[in-house]
């Protein structure tokens, strides 16, 4: 820390030993000793917090980028459903085709349009479900004995 070399060490000592006395001397280096190691001990645990500090943030730094990541793939899924309710609901004739106004129906919210897209590929997968165990339980009833 300090550049200090053997002489300027001696005259410290000589300094001390003539301005404390030789009885006091030893206890002042004690106490001198065990200051030098509180502010050591104080120093690292302050370094260790800093680190610390900075490793956590880091951290959170990396969460958000990955929370980004994880809205960013939330909101694909979210277009490529809406897109495909779109398809359908435009293949599907609409009730204000007869109408002769002209006017097309106010459309719905992106989070109703994706509730419904969602239930319409819930409502034809469990038809689907429902259909083959009624298509099997037939099979099984014409090549059952009698």
């Amino acid at each position: 820390m300090f550049d200090m070399g053997f002489l300027e060490l001696m005259l410290i000592g000589v300094v001390g030993l003539l301005v404390l006395g030789p009885e006091r001397l030893p206890k002042a280096a004690r106490t001198l000793g065990l200051w030098i190691g509180k502010i050591k001990r104080t120093v690292s645990g302050m370094q260790r917090e800093i680190s610390a500090q900075l490793e956590a943030e880091e951290l959170r730094q990396k969460l958000n980028e990955q929370q980004k990541k994880l809205d960013e793939g939330v909101q694909q899924v979210k277009r490529g459903v809406e897109s495909i309710a779109e398809d359908e609901s435009g293949k599907r004739p609409s009730a204000s085709a007869g109408d002769d106004t002209g006017e097309a129906p106010p459309a719905a919210p992106p989070e109703k349009r994706l509730d419904d897209a969602l239930a319409r590929a819930r409502t034809g997968s469990e038809a689907d479900d429902s259909q083959r165990p009624a298509d099997a339980s037939n099979a099984d009833k014409d090549s059952a004995p009698r």
